[in-house]
């Protein structure tokens, strides 16, 4: 499958979640405050690292873009609508890490839905939120998620080690908004600028990416493993530490 069909099947499995949402209003709500949720919990988990310090841009660059609850909606839409473009504008490795955030988009997406179903007839607080992802499951898919979005930080780490890169993306800015990319071309940048600054230092993209692995997948754990009562006493403390 090549990039741009990877992102059209992507982004259409997403759009079929939001169609079922449309005729079922009360997914819809949930889903907000499922991922209202779980934003808050990402800000509590990293609060030491979003308050200031080397890895405070990357914390703050993964929450907004790959952990929001922010809508979607209008970057999908853009991301149909440019997929063959995607191809022919951006080098082969950027056109990838589209595909690949396009299809992280549409895992988080039916996770998020799955939650919300569950959670739909219940309050989203801390013992519904365990319950509820207890009776989701999907241990793969969670474990997947948590791997693509690694996957994506070391990517862009990555390509800002390509020389000439940051010269090309800022030379595309007037064919991308022309060919109706802006928001891609906006996540592009972003990701470039963010982890320019901490993969010039030693290790410093490394201990980032680990140290975002090592609490997820704590925390993976502890909710697929953990007794309720022990989940819920954790998640507690780190909704606490939001800031």
């Amino acid at each position: 499958m090549n990039t741009a069909e990877t992102i059209r099947r992507a982004v259409s499995e997403v759009e079929q979640l939001r169609q079922e949402s449309r005729k079922l209003p009360h997914i819809a709500a949930a889903v907000s405050t499922v991922k209202q949720f779980q934003a808050r919990r990402f800000r509590g988990t990293y609060a030491d690292l979003l308050v200031a310090g080397p890895y405070a841009a990357a914390a703050r660059f993964f929450l907004e873009e790959l952990y929001s609850d922010g809508d979607f909606a209008a970057r999908d839409a853009q991301f149909v609508r440019i997929a063959g473009a995607v191809e022919r504008l951006f080098p082969r490795d950027v056109a990838d890490t589209a595909a690949a955030l396009a299809q992280l988009h549409a895992l988080t997406e039916s996770l998020d839905h799955a939650m919300a179903g569950a959670l739909a007839a219940h309050a989203v607080d801390v013992p519904g939120y365990v319950q509820a992802w207890k009776t989701v499951g999907r241990r793969e898919d969670r474990q997947q998620q948590l791997q693509r979005v690694v996957a994506i930080g070391a990517e862009l780490a990555r390509l800002t080690r390509l020389p000439g890169l940051r010269l090309m993306l800022r030379m595309m800015r007037a064919p991308a908004a022309a060919a109706g990319m802006s928001a891609l071309q906006r996540f592009l940048e972003g990701g470039f600028d963010t982890f320019t600054g901490v993969a010039s230092s030693h290790d410093g993209m490394r201990v980032f990416l680990e140290t975002v692995h090592q609490r997820e997948q704590g925390l993976l754990q502890l909710l697929f493993d953990a007794e309720p009562v022990a989940c819920e006493t954790e998640l507690a403390r780190v909704l606490a530490q939001a800031r």
